[in-house]
């Protein structure tokens, strides 16, 4: 700005100007001169006659047009002044330049001259100047000349546009992103500041633009090359490629003229979790042949193959029990795999983790990146698979229960849980037992152990089983006293009895009642009445006190038949027997007063139980 500001007050020399009716003179050079106006037409009428004077008007419209906007001249550069380049363009005429136009720094050297385009020429005397404008017009003047559709250039990539890139061949030229390369190319922003090799598609000398496309070049190069290396290829030879895109399931890798796809599984012996951990693109590697379908012109790859596989002595260095070291690398829920050395990794699964604790989840414990000291439990160098322990570091102390607690003993233990089946307990930390729910008492039936039992409750139980193989043991409460059912409760209960209870439960098929806490007996609907019902509700309610008449106890099945109907018979006959005991008037009976009827002795044994009629 200071520069402008000198240009502007700057006193511009005027020596002729243009008029319609000829020439004017600057009065104020003539007065130093000494000159008359007369004296001075004189001496010009003298020096210019027709032919000057045309030369003169020719010369004065060349500078006007020459410093037209617009137009391209050349200038030598005579200094640098802050961000503003001085050219001189002729004519005693001088320019600006931002410094901004000149790509290389380099070029500002006083004294090289270089074109430039007229952009403006203000009222101050100033004239601003473009260069970059100037080389692009030439530029494009020098590619329409020289070059055609189908023409190869080389051009650096400037930057990323809508589309695709703008590529400097001399003029800025587009090259859509279809056409960088054969295949996707991700993220073509990669190429900025790249040298690239483009052939023209297309020259639009109307809007002044050009399409280029990298792709064709590729093309034409990979089709001279597939069939020579299609002719040469073997499997198991090594070849060098070029990666040309990486996706999650392996790398595509340019040979020369075809892809060779080189697999996940492929890149290594051990894991890989995305093949941009192994190859990046662009980088140059060498691969095994693996695989070659000439048919169809597809080739696999290897990379893991040029070394052997860690997996053909694995039993010689890996036997069975041995103990080894290793890093946890994944976690799963079922286990955690720990790798033993460089392409080998086994599987620590979740049930061997602990004798006696229970892992929900193994990160829990195990992270990634842990060492952790493993047993090795299996080898299968076919499916290269080692299964690991980790429990087996210690002594199982299943190994020992058995002994510790052989079947009678008894133990308290804590209630940790319950189910539908049971109550689990804890004998000790990490031994743990279950006392199922038709061992918890010897009369009364629960639906759920909850109805006796709670967690946390501390209980005395007796050890039943222990069975080592699958680790569990079987424990007991009603076992810790005699089975009611062998002797307390047939010499309690006789068959004939007469006893009393409380109706509990009322079914469709009968009534069961309590004759004594957590001893039940089974009313049957036949039993209840001598006539025909369709309810037990009709007869009895709940919690009625009944009186019953002992039919059978059935030790085995630990069932008690009752009968309410017998009951009723027991007193009629009972009745019966007192008034026959009472004297008669007669002092004979008459042998048709006892026709057809028969009288049990007192001490008769009791009526069978099948029998569901009353005697006559």
């Amino acid at each position: 700005m200071r520069l402008k500001r000198m240009w502007r007050t700057r006193q511009p020399i005027k020596v002729l100007h243009k008029k319609k009716e000829g020439f004017m003179v600057d009065r104020n050079i003539v007065s130093k001169l000494g000159f008359t106006p007369e004296e001075l037409d004189s001496q010009v009428n003298e020096l210019f006659g027709e032919t000057e004077n045309k030369l003169l008007l020719e010369a004065i419209e060349k500078k006007v047009d020459v410093l037209a906007p617009g137009n391209i001249l050349s200038g030598r550069i005579l200094q640098q002044i802050g961000n503003d380049v001085i050219l001189e363009i002729g004519l005693k005429s001088e320019g600006v330049v931002d410094v901004s136009e000149f790509d290389d720094p380099q070029e500002i050297q006083p004294g090289n001259e270089i074109e430039v385009l007229i952009e403006e020429v203000d009222s101050g005397g100033l004239i601003l100047l473009s260069k970059r404008k100037a080389d692009r017009i030439r530029g494009w003047e020098r590619i329409v000349s020289t070059k055609k559709e189908g023409d190869i250039v080389k051009g650096a990539v400037i930057r990323r546009i809508k589309g695709g890139l703008l590529v400097d061949i001399g003029v800025p030229v587009f090259l859509p992103a279809s056409q960088v390369d054969i295949r996707k190319p991700g993220d073509i922003s990669r190429f900025i500041g790249q040298t690239v090799e483009c052939e023209i598609l297309k020259i639009d000398t109307e809007n002044k633009n050009i399409v280029v496309s990298r792709r064709k070049i590729i093309e034409k190069a990979r089709a001279a090359g597939k069939e020579k290396l299609l002719a040469e290829i073997e499997v198991g030879k090594i070849r060098k490629g070029i990666v040309k895109n990486i996706a999650d399931f392996g790398v595509f890798v340019d040979l020369g003229g075809l892809d060779g796809l080189l697999h996940i599984s492929d890149l290594s012996w051990g894991r890989v979790s995305h093949p941009s951990e192994v190859v990046r693109l662009d980088e140059e590697i060498e691969c095994v042949v693996i695989g070659v379908d000439k048919e169809n012109e597809k080739v696999s790859l290897g990379l893991k193959q040029k070394t052997p596989s860690p997996w053909e002595t694995i039993e010689t260095r890996y036997p069975i029990g041995a103990r080894t070291k290793g890093a946890v690398v994944n976690v799963m829920n079922y286990g955690i795999f720990v790798r033993l050395e460089e392409g080998v990794e086994g599987l620590v699964h979740i049930s061997e983790m602990s004798w006696t604790k229970k892992i929900n989840y193994p990160g829990d414990i195990y992270k990634v990146g842990d060492e952790v000291t493993v047993i090795i439990l299996e080898v299968n160098r076919e499916k290269q698979e080692i299964s690991l322990g980790i429990k087996q570091l210690e002594t199982n102390p299943w190994a020992v229960a058995s002994q510790k607690y052989p079947a009678g003993t008894i133990v308290t233990v804590k209630i940790t849980s319950l189910t539908n089946y049971g109550a689990f307990v804890e004998i000790e930390p990490g031994i743990d037992g279950l006392i199922h729910i038709s061992d918890i008492s010897w009369t009364k039936k629960y639906n759920h152990p909850g109805e006796a039992l709670q967690k946390e409750q501390m209980v005395k139980c007796v050890v039943l089983e222990v069975d080592e193989e699958k680790q569990r043991i079987s424990l007991g409460i009603k076992q810790l006293t005699e089975d009611p059912w062998v002797h307390a409760i047939p010499e309690k209960y006789l068959p004939g009895q007469i006893v009393k209870g409380t109706v509990t439960k009322i079914t469709n098929f009968g009534v069961f009642v309590e004759l004594e806490p957590d001893l039940e007996g089974l009313l049957h609907i036949s039993e209840i009445a001598d006539h025909k019902i369709d309810s037990p509700q009709d007869i009895v309610k709940p919690a009625q006190e009944v009186e019953v008449k002992i039919l059978r106890v059935d030790s085995d099945s630990r069932k008690i038949g009752l009968s309410m109907r017998r009951v009723k018979w027991a007193e009629e006959d009972q009745k019966h027997s007192a008034e026959k005991s009472q004297p008669q008037p007669d002092s004979q009976p008459r042998k048709s007063d006892f026709d057809g009827l028969q009288i049990p002795p007192i001490d008769a044994p009791q009526e069978p139980e099948g029998n569901t009629e009353k005697t006559e």
